[in-house]
Protein backbone atom coordinates (compact mmCIF):
# COMPACT_ATOMS: atom_id res chain seq x y z
CA UNK A 1 0.00 0.00 0.00
CA UNK A 2 1.30 3.29 -1.28
CA UNK A 3 1.31 6.47 1.20
CA UNK A 4 -1.25 8.15 -0.88
CA UNK A 5 -3.44 5.33 -0.95
CA UNK A 6 -3.05 4.96 2.91
CA UNK A 7 -4.00 8.33 3.74
CA UNK A 8 -6.97 8.19 1.68
CA UNK A 9 -7.66 5.16 3.29
CA UNK A 10 -7.45 6.81 7.01
CA UNK A 11 -9.52 9.65 5.41
CA UNK A 12 -12.30 7.67 4.04
CA UNK A 13 -12.69 5.34 7.28
CA UNK A 14 -11.73 7.48 10.38
CA UNK A 15 -14.19 9.16 12.26
CA UNK A 16 -14.77 12.71 13.28
CA UNK A 17 -11.79 12.92 15.52
CA UNK A 18 -8.95 11.59 13.13
CA UNK A 19 -10.13 13.58 10.77
CA UNK A 20 -9.50 16.45 12.84
CA UNK A 21 -6.17 15.47 13.58
CA UNK A 22 -5.27 15.16 10.50
CA UNK A 23 -6.76 18.92 9.20
CA UNK A 24 -4.80 19.99 12.41
CA UNK A 25 -1.30 18.56 11.22
CA UNK A 26 -2.03 19.60 7.81
CA UNK A 27 -2.57 23.32 9.30
CA UNK A 28 0.55 23.19 11.93
CA UNK A 29 2.99 21.80 8.45
CA UNK A 30 1.49 25.24 6.62
CA UNK A 31 1.66 27.41 9.12
CA UNK A 32 5.69 26.63 10.12
CA UNK A 33 6.57 26.24 6.26
CA UNK A 34 4.88 30.21 6.48
CA UNK A 35 6.63 31.12 8.67
CA UNK A 36 10.26 30.01 7.73
CA UNK A 37 9.72 31.26 4.21
CA UNK A 38 8.84 34.30 5.63
CA UNK A 39 11.62 34.69 8.47
CA UNK A 40 14.53 33.04 5.88
CA UNK A 41 13.25 36.21 3.32
CA UNK A 42 13.90 38.88 6.37
CA UNK A 43 17.11 37.04 6.86
CA UNK A 44 17.92 37.53 3.18
CA UNK A 45 16.98 41.05 3.34
CA UNK A 46 19.51 41.59 6.42
CA UNK A 47 22.33 40.64 5.10
CA UNK A 48 22.04 42.23 1.70
CA UNK A 49 21.57 45.62 3.71
CA UNK A 50 24.90 44.68 5.74
CA UNK A 51 26.53 45.05 2.38
CA UNK A 52 25.59 48.28 2.33
CA UNK A 53 27.31 49.41 5.76
CA UNK A 54 30.60 50.20 3.77
CA UNK A 55 29.20 52.64 2.02
CA UNK A 56 27.95 54.64 4.77
CA UNK A 57 31.07 54.72 6.02
CA UNK A 58 32.49 55.82 2.69
CA UNK A 59 29.99 58.88 2.54
CA UNK A 60 30.79 62.57 2.83
CA UNK A 61 27.64 62.72 5.50
CA UNK A 62 25.48 61.61 7.42
CA UNK A 63 23.08 61.83 4.89
CA UNK A 64 24.65 60.80 2.00
CA UNK A 65 25.48 57.67 4.19
CA UNK A 66 21.49 57.44 5.25
CA UNK A 67 20.85 57.28 1.46
CA UNK A 68 23.54 54.72 1.08
CA UNK A 69 21.88 52.18 3.06
CA UNK A 70 18.64 52.23 1.03
CA UNK A 71 15.55 54.17 1.17
CA UNK A 72 13.54 54.68 3.71
CA UNK A 73 9.69 53.22 2.99
CA UNK A 74 11.98 50.41 2.99
CA UNK A 75 12.02 48.12 6.29
CA UNK A 76 15.93 48.54 7.02
CA UNK A 77 17.32 47.62 10.71
CA UNK A 78 20.79 49.67 9.36
CA UNK A 79 18.99 52.68 8.48
CA UNK A 80 16.75 52.57 11.41
CA UNK A 81 20.06 52.27 13.68
CA UNK A 82 21.57 55.04 11.85
CA UNK A 83 18.79 57.23 12.45
CA UNK A 84 18.21 56.56 15.78
CA UNK A 85 21.58 57.16 16.67
CA UNK A 86 21.53 61.00 14.88
CA UNK A 87 18.07 61.55 15.84
CA UNK A 88 19.83 60.71 19.87
CA UNK A 89 22.29 63.15 19.35
CA UNK A 90 20.50 65.89 18.03
CA UNK A 91 17.91 65.76 20.62
CA UNK A 92 20.32 65.66 23.51
CA UNK A 93 22.47 68.88 21.63
CA UNK A 94 18.93 70.41 20.93
CA UNK A 95 19.37 74.05 23.73
CA UNK A 96 16.24 76.73 24.45
CA UNK A 97 15.33 79.26 26.65
CA UNK A 98 13.50 76.53 28.78
CA UNK A 99 15.33 73.70 30.91
CA UNK A 100 14.83 70.52 30.48
CA UNK A 101 15.93 66.98 32.13
CA UNK A 102 17.77 66.12 28.57
CA UNK A 103 20.67 69.45 30.18
CA UNK A 104 21.92 66.59 32.60
CA UNK A 105 21.73 63.94 30.77
CA UNK A 106 25.30 61.68 29.05
CA UNK A 107 25.81 62.03 25.47
CA UNK A 108 27.19 58.53 25.77
CA UNK A 109 24.39 57.36 27.79
CA UNK A 110 21.42 58.32 26.16
CA UNK A 111 22.91 57.27 22.93
CA UNK A 112 23.56 53.68 24.31
CA UNK A 113 19.88 53.37 25.14
CA UNK A 114 18.62 54.99 22.22
CA UNK A 115 20.81 52.12 19.98
CA UNK A 116 19.69 49.42 22.49
CA UNK A 117 16.57 50.12 22.46
CA UNK A 118 16.87 50.04 18.17
CA UNK A 119 18.50 46.67 18.80
CA UNK A 120 15.76 44.65 21.17
CA UNK A 121 13.10 46.33 18.55
CA UNK A 122 14.88 44.68 16.02
CA UNK A 123 15.47 41.47 17.50
CA UNK A 124 11.92 40.93 18.60
CA UNK A 125 11.38 41.18 14.96
CA UNK A 126 14.09 38.53 14.02
CA UNK A 127 12.23 36.52 16.76
CA UNK A 128 8.67 36.84 15.84
CA UNK A 129 7.39 33.67 14.55
CA UNK A 130 9.97 31.19 16.14
CA UNK A 131 7.69 30.15 19.16
CA UNK A 132 5.17 28.72 16.68
CA UNK A 133 8.07 26.78 14.97
CA UNK A 134 8.80 25.94 18.79
CA UNK A 135 5.81 24.76 19.30
CA UNK A 136 5.18 22.85 16.35
CA UNK A 137 8.49 20.88 16.27
CA UNK A 138 7.70 19.83 19.66
CA UNK A 139 4.02 19.12 19.62
CA UNK A 140 3.72 17.53 16.15
CA UNK A 141 4.65 14.06 17.14
CA UNK A 142 2.28 14.00 20.30
CA UNK A 143 -0.42 14.83 18.20
CA UNK A 144 0.19 12.76 15.65
CA UNK A 145 1.00 9.72 18.36
CA UNK A 146 -2.66 10.64 19.36
CA UNK A 147 -4.19 9.97 15.92
CA UNK A 148 -2.85 6.83 16.22
CA UNK A 149 -3.76 5.78 19.29
CA UNK A 150 -7.65 6.54 18.18
CA UNK A 151 -6.91 4.88 15.08
CA UNK A 152 -5.61 1.86 16.49
CA UNK A 153 -8.41 1.68 19.27
CA UNK A 154 -11.36 2.39 16.19
CA UNK A 155 -9.63 -0.49 14.54
CA UNK A 156 -9.42 -3.16 17.37
CA UNK A 157 -13.34 -2.25 17.95
CA UNK A 158 -14.30 -3.14 14.79
CA UNK A 159 -12.25 -6.46 14.71
CA UNK A 160 -14.05 -7.24 17.71
CA UNK A 161 -17.36 -6.82 16.43
CA UNK A 162 -16.67 -8.63 13.67
CA UNK A 163 -15.28 -11.20 15.94
CA UNK A 164 -12.43 -12.76 13.70
CA UNK A 165 -8.96 -11.48 14.07
CA UNK A 166 -7.04 -12.52 10.83
CA UNK A 167 -4.02 -11.07 9.67
CA UNK A 168 -5.48 -9.38 7.03
CA UNK A 169 -7.98 -7.46 9.75
CA UNK A 170 -5.05 -6.63 11.65
CA UNK A 171 -2.04 -4.90 10.35
CA UNK A 172 -4.31 -3.02 7.26
CA UNK A 173 -6.13 -0.80 9.58
CA UNK A 174 -3.33 -0.24 12.29
CA UNK A 175 -1.17 -0.07 9.38
CA UNK A 176 -3.50 3.12 8.34
CA UNK A 177 -3.34 4.34 12.08
CA UNK A 178 0.20 4.68 12.36
CA UNK A 179 0.44 7.13 9.58
CA UNK A 180 -0.71 9.76 11.62
CA UNK A 181 2.95 9.13 13.61
CA UNK A 182 4.45 9.53 10.02
CA UNK A 183 2.57 12.57 9.61
CA UNK A 184 3.45 13.89 12.97
CA UNK A 185 7.09 13.53 12.41
CA UNK A 186 7.00 15.06 9.16
CA UNK A 187 5.62 18.19 10.26
CA UNK A 188 7.75 18.13 13.22
CA UNK A 189 11.25 17.48 11.89
CA UNK A 190 11.02 20.49 9.04
CA UNK A 191 10.04 22.80 11.88
CA UNK A 192 13.11 22.29 14.19
CA UNK A 193 15.23 22.29 11.68
CA UNK A 194 13.78 25.68 10.47
CA UNK A 195 13.76 27.03 14.30
CA UNK A 196 17.96 25.88 14.71
CA UNK A 197 18.32 27.65 11.32
CA UNK A 198 17.00 30.61 11.91
CA UNK A 199 18.11 31.38 15.39
CA UNK A 200 21.86 30.55 13.82
CA UNK A 201 21.14 33.02 11.26
CA UNK A 202 19.35 35.47 13.93
CA UNK A 203 22.52 35.61 16.32
CA UNK A 204 24.63 36.17 13.34
CA UNK A 205 22.53 39.25 12.36
CA UNK A 206 22.34 40.69 15.71
CA UNK A 207 25.97 40.44 15.94
CA UNK A 208 26.53 42.73 12.79
CA UNK A 209 23.74 44.94 14.10
CA UNK A 210 25.64 45.38 17.21
CA UNK A 211 29.05 46.28 15.20
CA UNK A 212 27.03 48.76 13.38
CA UNK A 213 25.77 50.22 16.95
CA UNK A 214 28.82 50.06 18.16
CA UNK A 215 30.63 52.38 15.75
CA UNK A 216 27.37 54.26 15.55
CA UNK A 217 27.99 55.14 18.96
CA UNK A 218 31.54 55.79 18.53
CA UNK A 219 30.70 58.23 15.98
CA UNK A 220 28.09 60.55 17.65
CA UNK A 221 30.17 60.44 20.57
CA UNK A 222 33.99 61.09 19.43
CA UNK A 223 32.86 62.13 16.02
CA UNK A 224 34.65 59.54 14.71
CA UNK A 225 34.36 55.89 13.88
CA UNK A 226 36.37 53.09 15.59
CA UNK A 227 38.65 51.55 13.30
CA UNK A 228 40.56 48.35 13.51
CA UNK A 229 44.65 48.76 13.91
Amino acid sequence: MSASSGLIQVWQQGDGVTRFVALLLLAMSLASWVVMVLKTLDVWQLRRQARQVENFWNSASIQQGLQALGPQQVSNAYRHLAEQAEQALAHVQRHDATPHVRDGLDVSDWVTRVLQNALDHTMAQLQSGLILLASVGSTAPFVGLFGTVWGIYHALMGIGQAGQATIDQVAGPIGEALIMTALGLAVAIPAVLGYNALVRANKTALVSLKRFAHDLHALQVTGARVTPR
